[in-house]
């Protein structure tokens, strides 16, 4: 699904306009990006939570050469879905 998909439905079900849903889904976008760039996890009770992992430094591999190649260190989000998505999804 789209950005755009999503906000269609997102108005579609809290029944405003299109213009206000995407305010809204970039407003949720925006404070879970901060949040995570201050080193805080996200937890949504029943969605999931969302988190920073630390990669360290190291060597990599290109897969199509095959050479090596350093790898810097690097922050990266996670998510972690909740018991509410997994039933969801399990059925």
């Amino acid at each position: 699904m789209s950005k755009i998909e999503l906000i269609g439905r997102i108005a579609e079900a809290a029944g405003i306009s299109r213009e206000q849903a995407k305010l809204a889904l970039e407003s949720v976008t925006d404070q879970i990006g901060q949040r995570l760039k201050d080193g805080k996890d996200v937890r949504i009770v029943g969605f999931g939570s969302f988190f920073v992992t630390e990669r360290a430094a190291g060597k990599a591999r290109n897969p199509r050469t095959g050479e090596t190649i350093e790898r810097s260190a690097s922050r990266t989000a996670r998510f972690r879905a909740g018991e509410g998505l997994k039933s969801l999804l399990n059925g």
